[in-house]
């Protein structure tokens, strides 16, 4: 009996240590990265401190190309053109002008790092992507993640361990699916769920205070007078306490409430969580209620991205004519990769484009986006979504374009891919 016990005790021992040895970095950001040096690294990769997965977004802007103005000024130049810009101070206007300065010539953007198959830097500030599809798209600034302010490029080589780079080492990137499942030095990734103070819920990877991503990040605070240093991986959750703390629970059963730092109070930057079945969500701590670590029910690999396709479907009007083919939404989005933001309950939505099924006007300022899954959201706050929409362009089989204006618009249905 005392054999099988110890027989036993061993083979959980086994097993235990083999789940520590053994990850799957299936859903981790993997490429061969050559500097302007030639000198060439290939491995896991860790993008400005907050990306390192797939599903995660390279933000920045795009330039709209020049084809597109003559639709501005179809639906916007009617907008604005008899509106009067000016600067208003202790509630004196200083000038008011016609000139359209609303205009612009670049837009924000965003693509998930599963859809990129080349990363090329171009400047300080730009970058050329070579997506899946073979299409090629330039964003620049716009956040930290492309240009000289980003934060880290941490790359693990499968030879020569950990090596940090900055923006001007990069001659090119190619991205592939993970070629080792040895564990990162990070840790695996963060997996959970989330609850607002409203009752809503997602479920996802988690980027916790716009910064922290893995096992092996710290979670920092104030402790009966001590400052405590948590490794991320072994919290079981962390809920809101107060506008100023935090209640963690351990692995090992231990509760406690933490204070003092950005990471447990209102100071904290947000919790994204990236659901790979429409886009990410960005919750701010004073709707944030709990968030439960758990690990994910599949992983995300580089070969679930297609690249983005152009968007196809039927915008119907309110008038009930419809019209098919290829969309440009907003004037500005065309391509199944790139993002619809807006507000919902307060938190920040940035779904991706590809996995809509159907966007329904609802009043001047608000519009109902169903996703992938089924589930539906009431977006408001940004002119992917309201009337500040520049319209909804479909270039049709025979390549007439139709422009829908946003008073005219009733819903558009996406073609599913």
């Amino acid at each position: 009996m005392r054999r099988t016990k110890l027989l036993l005790a061993s083979m959980m021992t086994l097993l235990l240590v083999c789940g520590t040895v053994i990850a799957d970095n299936g859903s981790r950001i993997y490429g061969k990265l050559t500097t302007v040096d030639g000198d060439t690294f290939e491995g896991l990769i860790r993008w400005d401190k907050n990306e390192g997965d797939w599903v995660d977004v390279l933000n920045g802007n795009k330039e709209i190309p020049d084809e597109n103005f003559s639709d501005h000024e179809k639906s916007d130049r009617r907008k604005y053109s008899d509106r009067g810009t000016s600067i208003q101070i202790f509630g004196l206007k200083l000038g008011s002008s016609n000139s359209n300065i609303l205009w612009s010539s670049s837009a924000q953007s965003g693509i998930r790092f599963g859809h990129i198959k080349r990363l090329k830097p171009m400047g300080n500030d730009e970058v050329r992507l070579t997506l899946k599809t073979g299409e090629e798209i330039e964003l620049s600034g716009g956040s930290t993640d492309i240009g000289d302010g980003i934060r880290e490029i941490i790359i693990e080589d499968r030879d020569e361990g950990e090596i940090e780079l900055v923006w001007d080492d990069i001659e090119m990137i190619e991205f592939m699916q993970a070629k080792t499942n040895e564990p990162s030095i990070f840790g695996h990734r963060l997996y959970g769920t989330l609850e607002t103070r409203r009752g809503d819920s997602f479920t996802g990877y988690v980027c916790w205070d716009v910064d922290e991503l893995f096992a092996n990040d710290i979670l920092d605070g104030d402790y009966k007078g001590r400052r405590r240093k948590i490794k991320f991986g072994k919290l079981v959750s962390i809920e809101r306490y107060s506008s100023s703390g935090a209640k963690v629970r351990l692995s090992n059963g231990d509760e406690m409430v933490l204070k003092g730092t950005n990471d447990v109070d209102d100071s904290n930057s947000g919790i994204i969580i990236s659901d790979p079945a429409f886009g990410q969500i960005q919750c701010q701590w004073d709707e944030f209620e709990r968030l439960e670590f758990h690990n994910p029910t599949e992983t995300v690999k580089y070969e679930d991205f297609d690249g983005g396709a152009h968007l196809k479907g039927t915008v119907t009007t309110e008038d009930g004519d419809s019209y098919s083919g290829d969309i440009r939404w907003d004037n500005d989005e065309e391509f199944g990769w790139e993002i619809l933001d807006g507000e919902y309950h307060d938190l920040q939505f940035d779904i991706e484009m590809g996995l809509i099924k159907m966007i329904e006007k609802r009043s001047h300022s608000s519009s109902i986006v169903t996703v992938s899954d089924g589930r539906t959201f009431r977006l408001r706050g940004s002119n992917d979504v309201d009337d500040d929409n520049k319209g909804i362009v479909i270039v049709q089989a025979d390549g007439e374009e139709v422009l829908i204006e946003w008073e005219d618009f009733e819903k558009v249905e996406f073609a599913r891919r």
